[in-house]
């Protein structure tokens, strides 16, 4: 008795699908992402090493001797260069001194700060939650703002409201971040006082209302650019056949924006915001320094001008660190939204 041939089209199908030509396609596919991830993460690796080499040897760039900028004295006797020299392991050689301060960053230890008296980690994790507030508040209105305005000129594409955010942007991305911050300070602190101009305020809410101004100080340049792309990818994806067939078989508006065009659109917004976020840590400096807030960036200035080796070193090093892992977390979090990425990366 012959099997319905609807059983063996079924039948043939499974085969197909649990076949050694599917599981050969299943494991390609798994070793592709697998050698992307690999090769991320080797990238990051270099990346930092290479980083720590820059920033540690950079040091013996500046002239002069060391030993005398230590000391800060304007003739200090042999007596008291020879104890310095020797307390902070200046007599021993470059490769020395790299493997003694790498080892220690390892283990948390940055060194101690020459201005504050005390360890470098102490200094930066007094400084550090008042950048990571101004830089989490710029992310979002940097995010939220020109993710809103680059849709929404991108569904005006050609007319007035298109025109008027492409020339607004572009204004803005010319803007530097502390012209900004004294319009900022001008209008809405002094003029209309509702935020103050000064400080870093108390935790909690006082705090927040503090951030305000700078963070938007920091955060309005970049918006412009965040807009300007992601108007430019879903203008891009607009035009794409599998649009134009989702919107032939009577799709809604909003849905044919959605599924099919701002999610094959935000690889490259994706990819730029991740670059700005941790770019805003490198930004930050000036914006702090405007609003007189105890940041890191602020806290580096000030360390460049007193010659306070240890501490500029850690904070170069913890900007690199973060700024390197960001974009590469972002380079990792791509496959999950475009599989071809990872795929490509073996064709390559």
């Amino acid at each position: 008795m012959r099997a319905p041939s609807g059983a063996n089209e079924t039948r043939a199908v499974r085969l197909r699908e649990d076949g050694p030509e599917a599981r050969r396609t299943r494991g390609g596919r798994g070793g592709a992402t697998a050698r992307f991830v690999l090769g991320r993460v080797v990238g990051l690796v270099a990346t930092l090493f290479a980083a720590s080499l820059v920033v540690f040897f950079s040091r013996f760039v500046v002239p002069g001797d060391p030993a005398r900028f230590l000391l800060r004295g304007r003739s200090p006797s042999p007596e008291a260069i020879a104890e310095v020299t020797k307390q902070y392991g200046l007599d021993k050689s470059p490769i020395e001194q790299y493997l003694s301060w790498i080892g220690g960053v390892v283990r948390g230890d940055f060194g101690r700060s020459l201005q504050y008296r005390d360890d470098v980690s102490n200094v930066l994790l007094a400084r550090l939650p008042v950048t990571l507030e101004l830089v989490a508040l710029a992310a979002v209105i940097i995010v939220l703002l020109g993710l809103a305005a680059g849709i929404f000129a991108s569904l005006r594409r050609g007319r007035a409201a298109d025109r008027v955010i492409l020339m607004t942007s572009t204004a803005l991305g010319a803007v530097p971040a502390f012209v900004i911050a004294i319009l900022l300070i001008a209008v809405f602190a002094v003029q209309l006082g509702w935020f103050p101009s000064f400080g870093s305020g108390d935790e909690g809410w006082d705090r927040f209302v503090h951030l305000i101004l700078p963070a938007f100080a920091l955060g309005l340049a970049f918006v412009a650019l965040i807009a300007r792309v992601t108007r430019s990818s879903m203008n891009e994806q607009f035009v794409r056949e599998h649009v134009e067939v989702a919107t032939s078989r009577g799709l809604t508006r909003s849905s044919v924006v959605l599924r099919h065009v701002l999610r094959n659109a935000i690889g490259p917004i994706l990819l730029v915001s991740g670059v700005l976020v941790a770019g805003l840590l490198v930004s930050s400096a000036i914006v702090e320094q405007t609003f007189g807030l105890a940041g890191m960036g602020s806290l580096l200035v000030q360390s460049v001008d007193r010659l306070d080796f240890p501490v500029v070193q850690a904070i170069v090093l913890v900007v690199v660190v973060a700024f390197v892992t960001i974009n590469t977390i972002v380079d990792l979090i791509q496959p999950l939204i475009d599989p071809r990425i990872a795929a490509g990366s073996e064709t390559r």
